[in-house]
């Protein structure tokens, strides 16, 4: 077991939705923060990463920085996503490994995994097929991230784990309709069509495929838990091992907001994966399990919502 009660912790990546989940749960915890303001410190740049890691000595790191946005914007930026990426992770990385860190977890994504596995997804099927097209950009740099702790584990003796996480919401989450997940566009939508009194709502897409999702206080939590309890090379997928179909989803955040008019489904929209949900048996048998369903991680989602972006 990882001693980590009195440690100093870099968040690196505060300023976002898993970031702030991670920075609540530490000082939650009693820990000691330390965060890089991305006006002095752009984590893309080597030189200031490093100074940076060295002038804060962190004891422990939680990388969860990354350029992140739905299929739209992975479509039209695939260059951003795979560059911007891969620096993050490579500059992190090799600080903490260059500064001594005494452990790292890195926050890898459940699209690593090839389009069509097996499911529920085990962590056995990385690499053993082709990519989701519409996202393969920022899974190549996820993978390439937690390659490298697992590089540095077997040369250096670094103490860097890796984890990730199934689709993610909860508060500071992207509700950009041009760059966002589907669940926050849909929750957008559905505020709107409500406010306007619209009588349908387009859903991109055919409703058909399958995903499961994360409340990001319930990652934060299986993050600490990992880093106290978790000491290992392969990578541990965090996730609630329950889906539903993007239509049940779109039917209950519709509940949830009050949006009371027909669903209409674009199909000329991409569907992506078919189905993903992931295999948590490793994180189980770790002792963790998720605690927020998600008609009541929605209710709480919607207020965070209404209170920071409603009109």
């Amino acid at each position: 077991m990882f001693e980590l009660e009195g440690k100093s912790v870099f968040v690196a990546g505060h300023a976002g939705m898993v970031g702030s989940a991670l920075v609540r749960r530490c000082e939650a915890e009693g820990l000691r923060v330390i965060v890089a303001d991305r006006r002095s410190v752009d984590l893309r740049e080597q030189d200031q990463v490093r100074a940076f890691v060295e002038a804060t000595k962190p004891q422990v790191v939680l990388l969860a920085a990354a350029k992140v946005g739905g299929i739209q914007a992975n479509a039209t930026r695939p260059g951003d996503f795979l560059y911007d990426n891969l620096m993050i992770a490579a500059n992190v990385i090799e600080a903490a490994r260059v500064a001594g860190v005494e452990k790292l977890l890195f926050l890898g994504s459940s699209c690593i995994y090839p389009k069509l596995a097996p499911q529920p997804i085990s962590e056995d099927s990385l690499l053993t097929g082709p990519l989701e097209p519409t996202n393969e950009w920022y899974a190549i740099a996820k993978i390439a991230g937690l390659k490298l702790c697992q590089a540095y584990r077997r040369q250096h003796g670094c103490d860097f784990i890796a984890c990730q996480p199934t689709n993610l919401y909860g508060p500071n989450d992207n509700f950009d309709l041009e760059t966002s997940h589907v669940l926050p566009a849909l929750l957008r939508k559905a505020h709107e069509a409500r406010a306007s009194g619209a009588s349908e709502m387009v859903v991109w897409g055919t409703g058909t495929p399958r995903r499961e999702f994360l409340h990001v206080d319930d990652l934060a939590d299986a993050c600490l838990h990992l880093l106290r309890h978790y000491s290992g090379d392969d990578p541990i997928n965090v996730g609630v091992g329950r889906d539903l179909t993007i239509a049940e989803l779109a039917r209950l955040v519709s509940e949830t907001v009050g949006f009371t008019g027909e669903l209409v489904f674009d199909t000329s929209k991409p569907d992506g994966t078919p189905r993903k949900i992931l295999d948590v048996g490793r994180l189980h048998a770790l002792g963790w399990e998720a605690r927020v369903g998600l008609r009541e991680g929605l209710a709480s989602y919607y207020a965070w919502f209404k209170a920071h972006h409603a009109a």
